[in-house]
């Protein structure tokens, strides 16, 4: 395992094809400090499968896996004006637009309390995997923000009627009931959360192909909220232009084959 330390994040590879990214302030929760924001910008912006990861696992030091903004940086915001208060939001949204655009797998590793940008940056990832001592709230209203980065992709993980209680009714929801309206997607004792991870890495990373996983994150993303006539163009044209593709190819000659898949983790 390779271990690349900074202040804000702790830098992980293991197996080769798994990128372990922890949240790396324990003392204050993992609050989504300007500098932690930046270092995670930062780490998901790169083409992370270019470099080899197949899967991102992301978890946080300590008890908790974020206490959601940093005290220090909304004292200054509550004084600042409209310009700056943009500039903030927009480096948040870099944040969150870098992970749900981020191509390779994503997994978040959630356990104590998981709180408004930092519920955020969990939901974002493609799973997540809830220790049953995880609780999570977006808890913006409370404080008069309004979670509007968020909304722009939880309808993809939630219905509209639990949108709306997660958002509107600001109250911790414990692991189980996420599980229950699709919030969590696997739920774990507490000590074996990392385990949880790795298994369900290598599980989906054997059965699916890293180039398909992408592209259909990718097209998820781009239908969102169009007309169904561009959703069917983008669809064919994105189903087209998968069969091209080397992986393409080698599945559906392991499958006339031997009518199985190929085993994409040991054929990296």
């Amino acid at each position: 395992m390779s271990r690349e330390s900074r202040s804000e994040v702790l830098l992980e590879r293991q197996d080769g094809d798994l990128l372990w990214v922890t949240l790396n302030d324990p003392r204050r929760a993992n609050a989504l400090s300007p500098a932690l924001v930046a270092a995670l910008t930062a780490t998901f912006a790169r083409d992370l499968r270019a470099e080899g990861v197949r899967a991102v696992l992301l978890t946080g030091a300590g008890k908790h896996f974020s206490a959601g903004a940093d005290l220090a940086n909304l004292r200054k915001i509550a004084a600042a004006g409209l310009e700056e208060n943009r500039a903030d939001s927009e480096r948040l949204r870099g944040m969150f637009e870098a992970l749900v655009r981020q191509e390779a797998l994503t997994i978040a590793l959630v356990h104590g309390a998981c709180v408004a940008g930092g519920c955020g940056l969990a939901t974002a990832c493609d799973f997540v995997v809830a220790a049953d001592d995880a609780r999570f709230m977006y808890s913006e209203v409370r404080i008069g923000f309004v979670a509007a980065l968020v909304a722009t992709y939880l309808s993809l993980r939630l219905r509209g009627s639990d949108v709306r209680e997660m958002l509107l009714n600001p109250e911790f929801l414990p692991a189980g009931p996420a599980l229950e309206i699709g919030l969590v997607n696997r739920m774990v004792p507490e000590g074996e959360l990392r385990t949880a991870g790795t298994q369900l890495a290598a599980e989906i990373l054997s059965k699916a192909s890293s180039e398909s996983i992408a592209r259909t994150k990718r097209i998820l993303l781009d239908i969102l909220g169009r007309p169904l006539n561009e959703r069917f163009d983008l669809a064919a044209e994105a189903n087209a232009q998968s069969r091209l593709t080397d992986d393409c190819r080698r599945g559906v000659a392991a499958f006339l084959e031997d009518k199985k898949s190929p085993d994409w983790r040991r054929e990296r």
